[in-house]
């Protein structure tokens, strides 16, 4: 049987990955029927308030029966960080093994997990205040595009990872850039973390995955997302911030500016979601440490509780 990592005095730490609509909240909620968990959400949306249809959050009745954290942290404007999440994750996972629980991470965001499951630190490469304020001053006036354009000449890897608008990360890493001479992967170092840790991937053939995506975006749609969407924007919220880049939110917006039809908006969503799963998948299948699971073949779920209960049996109810 597939094994955690054995090596003693390590905190447990439970991981379930796989892309946007495979069954993540589900399974996470059938394990907590059989075992003493607690969940961390590894989704970098679900930190944002307001934002509760759309990023898929597990409900009220869910959190009752299962604990939840790192959910509803921040306002829709705050500029949450992939530093943050790792010092939080990491800071409620220890609470959690303290309370004799088994932290679980939950998600499909993969740089923010292996944030926490990887770890890595940026020693000594100091801030420069006035090279900030010039490329901030640059954005406005140019856009944020042009200071995207620029990572990509220096470093094109953190280009990919990071969205034209995320300006406060792109400037960081042209900081980097400019202080070291080097790109931001050769400049991380990292520290293997003091975890004891089981990885679960879930997956299914992609034309399955692709009509759940599709079904899941017309359900959220039923449940009103549109309206969420429409309240975000009454209270001020427009789709430049890094909350609003989250799937259906940016697209919702451009349809309540005038921009685009209705049916165009929720047509963009499921392409972009699909293409989202996609890229979900290639980012962890680069990963050796995770136990892929098919979860449109039989038994499936006595086949992870039953590799769950191998790894941690001290947390079996």
């Amino acid at each position: 049987m597939p094994s955690a990592s054995s090596k003693p005095g390590l905190k447990d730490l439970l991981i379930i990955v796989g892309p946007t609509a495979v069954g993540k909240t589900a399974l996470s909620l059938s394990l907590a029927r059989n075992f003493r968990v607690e969940v961390i959400s590894g989704d970098s949306m679900q930190v944002y308030r307001h934002m509760d249809i759309g990023t898929a959050k597990a409900s009220e009745e869910e959190r009752k029966a299962v604990p939840h954290h790192l959910i509803d942290l921040v306002d829709p404007d705050y500029p949450f960080s992939v530093e943050e999440f790792q010092r939080l994750a990491r800071e409620k996972i220890d609470e959690i093994q303290e309370r004799d629980r088994l932290p679980m991470l939950v998600g499909g965001t993969g740089l923010y997990i292996q944030a926490v499951t990887h770890g890595y630190s940026l020693p000594g490469v100091r801030e420069d205040p006035a090279f900030r304020e010039e490329m901030h001053r640059l954005a406005e006036e140019r856009g944020n595009h042009v200071l995207h354009g620029r990572l990509k000449e220096v470093d094109p890897q953190a280009a990919e990872r990071l969205h034209p608008n995320d300006r406060r990360r792109i400037i960081r890493a042209l900081e980097i850039h400019r202080t070291t001479g080097k790109p931001l992967s050769e400049v991380q170092t990292h520290d293997p973390p003091p975890y004891r840790m089981l990885w679960i991937g879930l997956t299914m053939p992609r034309k399955r995955l692709y009509e759940r995506v599709n079904r899941r975006v017309d359900q959220m749609m039923e449940a009103g997302l549109l309206d969420e969407v429409a309240s975000l924007y009454r209270m001020g919220y427009r789709r430049d911030l890094i909350s609003m880049q989250a799937l259906g939110y940016k697209e919702l917006m451009r349809h309540l500016e005038g921009e685009i039809s209705l049916e165009e908006a929720v047509r963009l969503v499921k392409q972009r979601t699909r293409k989202f799963a996609k890229r979900q998948l290639s980012w962890f299948r680069r990963l050796n440490e995770i136990h892929w699971f098919d979860v449109t073949r039989e038994n499936i779920g006595e086949e992870i509780h039953s590799l769950v209960a191998g790894n941690f049996p001290r947390y079996q109810e």
